[in-house]
């Protein structure tokens, strides 16, 4: 009975192990891409890109709602700091850079499939280059 209870014991012990999140990896990159409101652009809820979506996207950092770097590949890099911000929801900075096409530098961090980003320095900031609003309209309000 004894070596029955030791058993279980050892097997409770390695599941619990085992069922431990993965512990997340850091690295340092440079990411260069368009800053997007995390919300519209992974939902598809409106089309999320560029000037067509830019006073959106406005809002809704200024409202707290995350915002990511979208790269060409289409990978997101969600923004958790930037430079030497306290804060991460509803930081002004955020709001003075939305949909700009950005290179930044930074420590990244994944976990469970998703990439966070500590912007150490934006390196580039080209202001809103994606022109989407002749084709699609002003969102929420257009087409």
């Amino acid at each position: 009975m004894r070596n029955f209870a030791l058993s279980a014991i050892a097997a409770l012990l390695a599941g619990a192990v085992l069922a431990l999140p993965a512990r997340a990896q850091s690295s340092r990159v440079q990411v260069k891409g368009e800053l997007v409101d995390t919300w519209c652009s992974v939902t598809g809820i409106m089309f999320a890109q560029g000037t067509a979506h830019h006073q959106c996207a406005v809002w809704c950092a200024a409202g707290g709602i995350p915002v990511s770097i979208r790269t060409k590949d289409g990978a997101y890099y969600m923004v958790l700091r930037i430079e030497e911000q306290d804060s991460n929801a509803a930081n002004p900075r955020y709001v003075k850079i939305q949909s700009h096409e950005v290179n930044v530098d930074g420590e990244l961090i994944e976990r469970d499939g998703v990439k966070y980003l500590f912007v150490t320095k934006v390196l580039d900031d080209q202001g809103v280059v994606n022109m989407t609003h002749a084709e699609n309209g002003i969102q929420p309000f257009g087409n």
